[in-house]
C-alpha cells in the first residue's frame, strides 16, 4: 500500500475543561475537570487530523497551544511523514530539551499526523498500522479515588455497567489500615472474576511501599501501580523483587529511552505508557517493540480512543485503561460493549469533535 501524500498546512489547538463524571481523589491530586487540548491537523489536500491532550492543569494547555504555533512554523509546507517530522522537531528543541509540554506538544502532532495518512488511506488507524480492528478488553478507571468505605462500595458496583470484569482503585491513605480497608471494601462488592488494580499515584518511601505491598499480596489485587517516585527505577526494582503482586508503571515514560532503560534495571512487571509522554503513535510502535522484546505485557494510560487502536497492532497487549473523561466533546465516544472497547472501523484513529460541546467547554 502506497502512503498518502499529504501537506502541512495549518494547525488549531483549542482547549476545553471538561467536568468528570467521577472527580477522582489520589494522593497527589484532586481532580475534578479534564482539561484538554484538541489539536486539528489540516492539509492542503483537504483532509483533517486530529488528536487530543490531557493537561493535567488548565495552565498547561495554553503554553502547549504557543509550542505548537511554533512547530507549525518550522513544519509548515512539509508531507505528513510522522518519523521525518519527528526527527526534524527533535533536533529543532535539543537545546531546551524535548520533555514536558514539547514532548506533549509533540506527541498530539505526531498523533494527527498518523490521523490524517489513515483518513487519506481509508482506513482505521489499527488497519493502517497493520493490524485489524477489534475489540480490545479495558478495565474501568473512573472514580474509585480517595473516599470513604461506604462511597467506594457504591461507587465499585456502579462501575461495572458495560460489563467491565476489571476495575483501579487509587490507594495512598495516611494508613495501611486505611489502605487495606479501601481494598477489602471493594473487594466484597466485586463479583468473582473482576480483577482489582490499585494505582498508589507515588504516595510511598521505598520501605513503606514494600510493607504494603507485602500486606496487599495476600488481597486479591491484580496489580499494583507506581508504588514511589515514578523514576526511581533502582527503588522499583527492589519493590517489585520483594513483592509477589506484579508492579506497574510507565505512565511517565518520556519516550521509549527511558522505557529501554526501565526494562534494563528490571523495574517492574508490567508497563503502561502514556501516548502524550511516549511520543504518540511513533512513540508508541517504538515502545512495543521493546515490550515484546523483553517479553512484557503492555497497556495503556489513558486516552483509550486512540490506545484501543495501538493495543489491537501491540504484540504483548493487556489492558486498555476506559476513563470517559474526552466523551462530552466527541461526536461519537468510544465504545464499551461487554468491557471491551470497540475500535471503530471508520477511517483515521476515529476522534472528530461535537462543536456545540467544545464551545460550551472551551478554554481558549
Amino acid at each position: 500500500m502506497a502512503t498518502p501524500v499529504l501537506t502541512i498546512r495549518s494547525m488549531r489547538a483549542v482547549g476545553v475543561k471538561v467536568p468528570m463524571a467521577r472527580p477522582l481523589d489520589t494522593s497527589a491530586a484532586t481532580v475534578r475537570a479534564a482539561p484538554l487540548l484538541l489539536i486539528d491537523l489540516e492539509t492542503e489536500e483537504g483532509v483533517t487530523g486530529r488528536s487530543y491532550l490531557f493537561c493535567y492543569v488548565p495552565s498547561a494547555a495554553p503554553a502547549i497551544a504557543h509550542v505548537l504555533e511554533e512547530v507549525l512554523q518550522a513544519v509548515k509546507g512539509d508531507r505528513v511523514a510522522p518519523l521525518e517530522i519527528g526527527a526534524k522537531l527533535v533536533r529543532r528543541y535539543t537545546l531546551i530539551g524535548v520533555q514536558g509540554i514539547v514532548r506533549m506538544a509533540l506527541a498530539g502532532l505526531d498523533v494527527a499526523c498518523w490521523d490524517a495518512l489513515a483518513i487519506a488511506a481509508g482506513m482505521p488507524l489499527a488497519a493502517f498500522l497493520g493490524g485489524v480492528p477489534k475489540a480490545v478488553h479495558a478495565y474501568n478507571s473512573n472514580g474509585l479515588g480517595l473516599m470513604p468505605p461506604e462511597a467506594l462500595a457504591d461507587e465499585a458496583i456502579a462501575l461495572l455497567a458495560g460489563g467491565f470484569r476489571a476495575v483501579k482503585l487509587r490507594l495512598g491513605y495516611p494508613t495501611l489500615a486505611a489502605d487495606l480497608a479501601a481494598v477489602r471494601t471493594v473487594r466484597r462488592c466485586l463479583p468473582d472474576g473482576v480483577a482489582l488494580m490499585v494505582d498508589f499515584n507515588q504516595a510511598l518511601s521505598r520501605t513503606e511501599a514494600i510493607r504494603r505491598g507485602r500486606a496487599l499480596d495476600g488481597e486479591g489485587v491484580y496489580w499494583i501501580e507506581e508504588p514511589i517516585r515514578h523514576d526511581d527505577y533502582a527503588g522499583c526494582a527492589a519493590v517489585a523483587r520483594e513483592l509477589a503482586t506484579p508492579v506497574q508503571i510507565g505512565e511517565n515514560f518520556s519516550g521509549p529511552q527511558v522505557m529501554a532503560t526501565v526494562l534494563a534495571a528490571r523495574a517492574c512487571d508490567y508497563v503502561m505508557p502514556d501516548l502524550e509522554r511516549i511520543g504518540g503513535v511513533s512513540g508508541w510502535q517504538r515502545a512495543a517493540s521493546l515490550a515484546a522484546a523483553a517479553g512484557i505485557e503492555m497497556s495503556s494510560h489513558l486516552f483509550p480512543e486512540i490506545s484501543a487502536h495501538l493495543l489491537a497492532v501491540t504484540p504483548t497487549a493487556h489492558w486498555l485503561e476506559y476513563v470517559d473523561w474526552a466523551s462530552p466533546i466527541l461526536a461519537a465516544p468510544l465504545r464499551i460493549v461487554e468491557g471491551a472497547a470497540v475500535v471503530p472501523d471508520r477511517p483515521g484513529n476515529g476522534l472528530a469533535w461535537s462543536d456545540d460541546a467544545v464551545a460550551h467547554y472551551r478554554m481558549l
